[in-house]
């Protein structure tokens, strides 16, 4: 099984209690960046997914697709979750990972990219009016119309 391939199936069975063996799957000095976080080692890391789970209840993510090799890859993933306070489930928010894999098949450097905007902060009532707005005010749409 390739490097990209375990890190996949971790990534999607990622519990809490997982939080105790995360150099399974990342180097001592790994970097973990998405859009709030950037930090470097493990108890880094371990902080992003503690704080994560500590807001959240029923927090899953699931891998659609990889793409890559031992090397370098690319996971496509939904993140479904539930706020401590939510009756149900949130719509899944989704992203990529960039993850870069050290010799022996961890992790060096997994990084996010997803539209905070556009897929967290659109389902918050006040926020959502903003982005909403904000959206039709910068679309191509809005400047034709205005033209």
């Amino acid at each position: 099984m390739s490097a990209l391939a375990r890190y996949g199936e971790f990534f999607a069975e990622l519990q809490p209690a997982d939080l105790e063996r995360l150099d399974v799957a990342f180097i001592e000095n790994a970097r973990f960046k998405d859009p709030f976080n950037d930090v470097t080692g493990l108890a880094g890391i371990r902080r992003v997914f503690e704080h994560m789970y500590a807001n959240t209840a029923m927090a899953r993510f699931e891998v659609l697709e990889s793409v890559g090799d031992d090397r370098l890859g690319y996971l496509r993933w939904h993140f479904h979750f539930r706020l401590k306070r939510d009756r149900t489930d949130r719509a899944p928010v989704e992203g990529v990972s960039r993850v870069v894999f050290a010799e022996d098949g961890r992790v060096r450097e997994h990084i996010d990219y997803w539209d905070a905007a556009g897929e967290l902060y659109a389902q918050f009532p006040v926020l959502g009016a903003l982005m909403r707005g904000l959206r039709r005010r910068l679309s191509s749409e809005s400047a034709s119309r205005a033209g």
